[in-house]
């Protein structure tokens, strides 16, 4: 187990320097471009075959204790280690990237993004695998900050070579925004760590701040909640967003939205809720506040891009629904208890699957129509998308109705549950000022669920003319079938039957909040 651990956090940066050499002879296939991406699947196969063996081997009896651990000294005068376990919090998070990182090379294969040379594409794509795995498995405060931190150079590169327009400024935007937030965050960590004479995430979440003076933990929360929120992202630091996944090709915005955006949420649950509780507990209202003003501020942006005449972007309306879903996230983090904290796990893995097809359907319809605009795709009645393409139509209304929360898919639980959260906050957090956010979150489920019917009738429903040149459209390819499935397989399964996923995070998260005692 730890070997296959260590497998799947280095494994894919082998491969991203493998893909930067020629060719095998006998294994260049039809072109060298070919033979890369084929290496690209074949590598990112691997980690998920080997993610899948550990959860296999995963003690499932005892999720809340780590295991396939690694714990070897790195840097002795400052006590920083190579330390590697997972438990049932980062468990799905580790099975998610490697699902969604497989599923894009797969579908990068069948469908290059144009740009530079598939070589670079490959080796960047892997490095990105490789430091958002890392990011969930290690248990090192300094480790925790460079894994964090590696994947940017990868996203910036997938966005400013590979994007589409106004690529060159939103990859700028991204790397600025980010890069500040870790700066800030950096200071965070070292606080903590220096004080407490420690950078094990184990050892301190044991001690649960009780090593800490109270403005210390308030110093770091300060710290590394700005430098999380800003990945999250929470809103008002979510502008770099909606650029970003515009430029983004397909697949940079599946992995932005599946994986990179999860990096900032748990770091909140890994590091700031046990580590400082007493800081969280003083930054907890004002972050529950933050997160259902993005609820609605992002539900509201979207409505506004799905109004005819508006020119509203499609990608950019789906980048503002994330703003929004990821505030039921924060929100169930600021309560401080194990339903708004498994609610906000669970809203993770949700998003990731839900958003992560939402923008493969909107990369194939770009495909298909040349443009994501709104109005251009659904012309003067609607794009007719149902009589058009009818399987592609289907899926974009399955993966609609699965992000507004329909009960029986994914999208429901953890909304749900973060709600529930608020019903009954934390001892020490003011219940009137969180009832007060549980009404106001409920409000931006609705408005979810109207911006949402809005783009269905306007991109599926509708009468095609005779005379429309985009009368006949490509329904879904068998590569796009492969891509997809998964992923609603995956939503329709933990909308069914949530204990797969929460029989893993409760217990973990009842020993996190509880300072390692049960």
């Amino acid at each position: 187990m730890q070997l296959l651990l260590a497998l799947i956090v280095a494994g894919p940066l082998v491969g991203a320097a493998a893909a930067l050499l020629p060719a095998p002879p006998g294994l260049k296939g039809a072109s060298p471009a070919q033979a890369v991406l084929r290496h690209g699947v074949t590598v990112t196969g691997v980690v998920l075959a080997a993610t899948i063996a550990l959860a296999l081997g995963f003690d499932h009896d005892q999720p809340s204790r780590m295991q396939a651990t690694t714990d070897i000294s790195w840097i002795p005068a400052l006590d920083v280690r190579i330390h590697l376990g997972v438990d049932g919090i980062s468990l799905p998070l580790l099975v998610m990237t490697a699902l969604l990182t497989f599923l894009c090379a797969l579908y990068s294969y069948f469908k290059m993004p144009a740009g530079p040379s598939p070589k670079a594409f490959v080796a960047l794509l892997l490095v990105l695998e490789s430091g958002t795995l890392a990011t969930f498995a290690v248990l090192d405060l300094v480790l925790f900050f460079l894994a964090f931190e590696m994947v940017l150079i990868p996203m910036y590169f997938l966005i400013a070579r590979w994007g589409g327009e106004g690529r060159q400024p939103a990859a700028w935007k991204f790397i600025l925004f980010t890069l500040l937030g870790s700066v800030v965050m950096l200071l965070g960590l070292l606080l903590i760590g220096l004080k407490a004479g420690t950078f094990d995430m184990v050892a301190l979440a044991s001690d649960n701040g009780r090593g800490l003076t109270t403005s210390v933990q308030v110093t770091a929360v300060l710290a590394i909640g700005l430098g999380l929120a800003v990945k999250t992202p929470m809103w008002p630091l979510h502008s770099w967003l909606p650029d970003a996944h515009t430029a983004a090709p397909t697949v940079g915005s599946v992995l932005l939205a599946g994986v990179l955006l999860k990096m900032g949420t748990y770091g909140f649950v890994r590091i700031v809720l046990p580590v400082a509780p007493d800081g969280m507990r003083v930054f907890a209202p004002y972050l529950a506040a933050f997160a259902v003003a993005g609820v609605v501020y992002g539900s509201l942006a979207c409505l506004a891009l799905a109004r005819t005449g508006n020119k509203g972007d499609l990608k950019r309306l789906i980048a503002y629904s994330s703003v929004g879903h990821m505030g039921f996230v924060l929100l169930g983090i600021a309560t401080m208890t194990p339903t708004g904290v498994n609610g906000a796990l669970f809203a993770n893995i949700a998003h990731g699957l839900i958003t992560g097809l939402l923008f493969f359907l909107v990369g194939a319809l770009k495909d298909r129509y040349g443009t994501a605009d709104l109005d251009t795709l659904a012309g003067a009645t609607g794009a007719a998308l149902y009589g058009r393409a009818p399987r592609l139509g289907g899926l974009l209304a399955f993966a609609a109705v699965a992000s507004l929360g329909l009960p029986g898919l994914a999208g429901f639980w953890g909304e749900m549950l973060a709600l529930f959260g608020a019903f009954e906050p934390a001892e020490g957090l003011s219940r009137p000022a969180f009832l007060t956010f549980m009404a106001i979150g409920a409000f931006g489920t609705l408005l979810t669920a109207a911006y949402l019917l809005v783009v269905v009738r306007r991109v599926c429903m509708g009468a095609p003319r005779a005379d429309d040149e985009t009368a006949v459209v490509a329904d879904v390819q068998g590569y796009e079938f492969a891509a997809w499935t998964p992923l609603v397989a995956l939503t329709v399964l933990a909308g069914l039957w949530p204990a797969v996923l929460l029989g893993l995070t409760d217990p973990a998260v009842q020993q996190l909040l509880a300072g390692g005692k049960q």
